[in-house]
């Protein structure tokens, strides 16, 4: 019996150390993944300009695109009310020589 019990207790000895060993290589395993983790951010932190490059150079394109657009959207509205502005003003100087012309009015 005492040769049984004496197994035992070793048996439970020889766990105990699994498991603290276990334990050491669980923690030195989450220990690594952190630190691989804050290296990974570090490195997505470090090349984020460079990720952003080319959503920033697309976006300043299209602004500059409906900028053009917008500019002769503009320059084409812009000229036809010169136009206008000058078909009524030769209306109004007829209108104008009309009525000082014709003393009738």
């Amino acid at each position: 019996m005492d040769d049984a019990l004496k197994r035992l207790l070793d048996a439970e000895a020889q766990a105990r150390a699994i498991i603290e060993t276990a334990s050491r290589e669980r923690q030195a395993l989450l220990d690594q993944a952190m630190a691989d983790a804050r290296a990974a951010q570090a490195r997505f932190d470090q090349d984020r300009p460079q990720l952003r490059a080319p959503f920033l150079a697309e976006a300043q394109a299209r602004a500059e695109q409906a900028v053009a657009e917008l500019s002769r959207k503009y320059e084409a509205r812009q000229k036809g009310l010169r136009d206008l502005a000058a078909r009524h003003e030769q209306e109004a100087v007829r209108t104008a020589l009309d009525w000082v012309l014709d003393p009738k009015h």
